[in-house]
């Protein structure tokens, strides 16, 4: 997707809504906690990309003796399903989730923004100071401002099962320098059954950013498989939020 849309699709990960009190200052305490699908109180919702594109498919099922799995169906679509965080007063230090597919997408590639399509992502948006960037990226992000009524997260740190690249590796986003991708799971090692992942975010931003991130603002999955015009089945469950030392 072109920079301006991009921008525009992550300020939809923003948002207010948690189980915890807040404080005055709308900030909550950190809090580990579950983010189930099935948890109606965590208020997944899905956010589609644009009226130009189709969506990608997502339904909550049982698979096996796992419940409250989301079951993502792309066929030449895109789109987000979207957890909205309260920012808390310090940033959690894990995201620990299960994923599965049983075929990455063919002709993909996230090096290649003609190619940016994957069977599993989740996605991380973070605050932070949008004075301090570049600006062009001022530009793009006031500009979404406009189009949504809020303002884009400061940073997303998208963790992706990639084709091409080894784990560990950082894919600058070609739309924008406020998305980084990191391959957690690369090529066909894994496929077809349920992959447990923890990662500890600070480590990671740090990794992808080279600073200190912001606070969470909101998680979200994502399969899609417009730009190839494939199709891709992907699994996920058990989101987790960790504020221990990870």
């Amino acid at each position: 997707m072109k920079a301006l849309q991009c921008i525009v699709q992550c300020s939809l990960l923003l948002g207010c809504t948690t189980a915890g009190a807040a404080s005055p200052s709308g900030v909550v305490p950190c809090e580990s906690r579950s983010l189930g699908f099935d948890v109606k109180e965590v208020g997944w919702q899905h956010v589609p990309m644009s009226k130009l594109k189709r969506d990608t498919v997502y339904a909550v099922v049982q698979d096996g003796d796992r419940r409250g799995v989301l079951r993502a169906s792309a066929d030449r679509s895109a789109s987000l399903y979207v957890a909205m965080l309260k920012a808390s007063n310090r940033t959690p230090m894990t995201l620990s989730w299960e994923w599965k597919t049983d075929a990455l997408v063919p002709g993909a590639d996230n090096r290649d923004k003609g190619r940016e399509d994957a069977p599993l992502r989740v996605l991380v948006a973070f605050d932070g100071d949008h004075a301090t960037l570049p600006e062009a990226e001022q530009r793009r992000f006031n500009r979404a401002k406009r189009l949504t009524g809020r303002a884009p997260p400061y940073a997303t740190l998208m963790y992706i099962w990639s084709d091409h690249v080894p784990p560990g590796s950082v894919i600058s986003s070609a739309h924008t320098s406020q998305v980084k991708m990191l391959a957690v799971a690369s090529g066909q090692s894994g496929i077809g059954s349920w992959q447990s992942v923890q990662r500890n975010l600070v480590d990671d931003y740090r990794q992808a950013y080279g600073t200190a991130p912001g606070p969470v603002l909101g998680v979200a999955v994502m399969t899609d498989t417009d730009n190839t015009g494939t199709k891709a089945v992907g699994e996920y469950a058990g989101i987790r939020i960790g504020c221990g030392k990870g």
